[in-house]
């Protein structure tokens, strides 16, 4: 088999309809959108709207609301911080903060913090201060003898309390 003999099989592509080419084309004229009207102007498609039928979105009940001051936060597993001090990327003397894992590329973006979870074993004796850890998580550090210290969130941009 070589490149330029490379052939798709017949009826894998279909020829697509040229709209308004007169008559005999069977898409002449209007072009399949009828005579005047709002379905027949160009860039007309009406969302949501189901032929006078009582559309889905009208059908169905409201439910819950989006909370304004919810928080977001960044989760960091145990696991990923052991291959970043294993990386050199992390240093063992000093307290891994949000700074510190922005800065050995664990997490991209603080948001409003970053929330330690117990996914893969930590084997290092570490300091670590974040918003929040899963209580198996704590576990963890404390038996590598480590100590988990809870820090105040700074707020991310765009969500501060207004």
């Amino acid at each position: 088999m070589k490149l330029n003999a490379i052939k798709e099989q017949d009826g894998a592509t279909r020829k697509r309809k040229r709209v308004g080419r007169g008559i005999g084309s069977g898409r002449g004229k209007t072009s399949g959108s009828g005579h005047k009207g709002q379905k027949a102007r160009s860039g007309v498609s009406i969302n949501g709207f189901e032929g006078g039928q009582m559309p889905i979105h009208r059908r169905l009940p409201k439910r819950g609301f989006n909370n304004i001051f919810r928080k977001n936060y960044v989760e960091v597993n145990l696991g990923r911080l052991q291959s970043a001090l294993d990386a050199g990327n992390l240093d063992k003397k000093k307290p891994v903060d949000v700074a510190a894992l922005v800065a050995a590329g664990v997490i991209s973006k603080p948001r409003d913090g970053v929330r330690v979870l117990a996914n893969g074993t930590l084997k290092d004796k570490i300091e670590i201060h974040a918003v929040g850890a899963s209580k198996a998580a704590v576990e963890a550090i404390e038996k590598a003898g480590g100590k988990f210290v809870i820090a105040t969130a700074q707020p991310a941009s765009g969500h501060e309390k207004r």
